[in-house]
């Protein structure tokens, strides 16, 4: 396993064997042995001889790495004392504990991409004014009152990061894995692309009249969050796309950077919208003020785990099953309409809802004018969904599909459940979604095959062509025991911190073996 470190030399003296003046005087001055250990990454560093203890059955432990009081160059520590090692440390650690499956090359290579930003994020915090405890004091940060009296640029000497790849290639677990390894004393702010928009648009109504509301916004944007990490970067909405490359250049200008996954190439993002000419500044803006990453992976580790349909249920005629498994998990609860608020005073009827589970006929959700703001409102308010009649979609139903699409965005973001019944499988339900490409590569039209031959509700749309894996993707692994029991576990903590008595723990325990059986 590439997890497993290598124990290389022993020496008295490790000055030999870091960089840095600082760490090497640290060093010198110790009365220690030191051993020096190397990792995936090809780096070394050293510990105390008589203070490591390795695991060789884990290859890997990281006790005194997690307790030392030594200050590593690429090292972070919070205000609590906790040593943050970085990205790449952490990725290690969870493949020689079994947490995370040992990962292909393109995975390695893209976490030694993000412990580089790391590590310059680390040697330059004061800089860029990470920290909430010293940026407050700096000149020059006080928002945008004052920058409209001393207006100033303070671009960050940090570029970015633009991860894109294929679905399932693990880009969104690579990106909280450095944003959990980032101190929690930054300014740092990690977020969905449609609820980052939606908290943009709600900010512009609350500025309307003001001179430049893009400016004022991104100020209060850049006073929160200087490392901005945003996931499922996906522009669809020209709306979105006419303000996106003014909103980043004022962020940009203020010193934000942005960490972003997605499943579109820059050069991609937005292909075939509306005036996307003026869309195009947008792409140069971020291809400046980020390094573009791609994973460059085939394999999809969503559809590694053990999905099942257990919790997909194929056939109409299956909603009896369907209410009946809903009835089991709101238990002793009466079931009832309930409404719940979603941004800028509107509010979602849901028709059934107790016990944190919702019941939706699939019209309800999908085929009427709802989007993301409403999707998040409910995912909000409730921790499991019941949807009931998911057809197979085509040209008829493009709409309702482009619904479904953010709500599955929506729900995986949230860590929500699903239970469902659907037309087809997965793969089924977008059969007659292509892309432009997928449609040039069918049979072409000849004498002896006739239009009449067509599939008339094939529908042919590069965006949503290229959606429907990332959603393919995340049902399957919605379905899956371990997501579920990863579902659990989050409302597990949540019960703990609202019930002191742990009685709604116990009922949350048995709602899971009620799904799993």
């Amino acid at each position: 396993m590439r997890g497993i470190l290598r124990v290389i030399s022993q020496s008295r003296h490790s000055s030999r064997a870091l960089q840095g003046d600082a760490l090497g005087n640290s060093l010198r001055r110790s009365h220690h042995r030191w051993t020096l250990v190397r990792g995936i990454s090809g780096s070394g560093f050293m510990l105390p001889s008589n203070n490591l203890h390795l695991d060789m059955d884990n290859g890997f432990c990281m006790k005194y790495l997690m307790n030392s009081r030594t200050l590593f160059s690429s090292v972070a520590k919070d205000t609590s004392g906790d040593v943050r090692m970085g990205p790449l440390m952490e990725y290690e650690r969870r493949i020689a504990s079994g947490d995370l499956v040992d990962g292909d090359a393109f995975q390695i290579n893209t976490i030694k991409v993000l412990q580089r930003l790391y590590d310059e994020l680390v040697q330059h915090a004061d800089t860029c004014g990470l920290s909430r405890v010293t940026s407050s004091e700096k000149p020059g940060r006080g928002g945008w009152f004052w920058s409209r009296f001393m207006p100033q640029s303070s671009v960050s000497p940090v570029k970015g990061l633009y991860l894109y790849g294929g679905v399932g290639t693990g880009k969104t677990m690579l990106m909280d894995l450095f944003y959990d390894q980032v101190p929690e004393y930054w300014k740092k702010q990690r977020i969905h692309f449609h609820d980052f928009m939606l908290n943009v648009h709600s900010r512009l109504q609350k500025h309307k009249g003001v001179e430049d509301p893009l400016d004022v916004v991104a100020g209060e944007i850049s006073d929160e969050s200087v490392l901005l990490c945003l996931d499922e970067f996906m522009v669809t909405d020209v709306a979105d796309a006419l303000i996106l490359n003014r909103l980043f250049g004022h962020l940009f200008r203020k010193g934000v950077m942005l960490v972003a996954t997605s499943n579109r190439a820059p050069d991609n993002l937005y292909e075939g919208g509306l005036q996307r000419d003026l869309f195009l500044p947008f792409i140069f803006t971020l291809k400046e003020r980020c390094v573009v990453h791609e994973i460059g992976s085939s394999t999809d580790y969503r559809k590694m785990t053990s999905a099942r349909e257990g919790f997909c249920f194929v056939g109409f005629e299956k909603s009896g099953l369907l209410k009946e498994k809903f009835e089991e998990l709101i238990g002793d609860h009466v079931p009832g309409p309930k409404e719940v608020e979603v941004v800028m005073g509107r509010k979602l009827q849901v028709p059934l809802g107790a016990n944190g589970c919702a019941y939706f006929a699939f019209e309800d959700l999908c085929d009427r004018p709802l989007g993301a703001a409403d999707y998040f409102g409910l995912f909000k308010h409730f921790h499991t969904l019941a949807l009931e009649g998911v057809p197979v979609f085509g040209l008829h139903n493009r709409t309702a599909a482009y619904r479904f699409v953010t709500l599955v965005d929506v729900m995986y973001d949230n860590k929500a459940r699903l239970l469902y019944t659907a037309e087809g499988s997965p793969m089924d339900l977008f059969e007659r979604i292509v892309t432009v490409p997928d449609a040039q590569k069918m049979a072409p039209r000849t004498s002896s095959r006739s239009r009449k031959n067509d599939d008339l509700d094939l529908c042919v749309d590069n965006e949503l062509g290229f959606a429907k894996d990332r959603t393919i993707s995340r049902l399957t692994e919605i379905n899956s025991r371990e997501y579920l029991e990863q579902h659990a576990e989050l409302l597990q903590e949540k019960s703990e911190k609202e019930d002191p008595s742990n009685q709604l723990g116990d009922s949350l325990k048995e709602n899971f073996d009620i799904v799993q059986a």
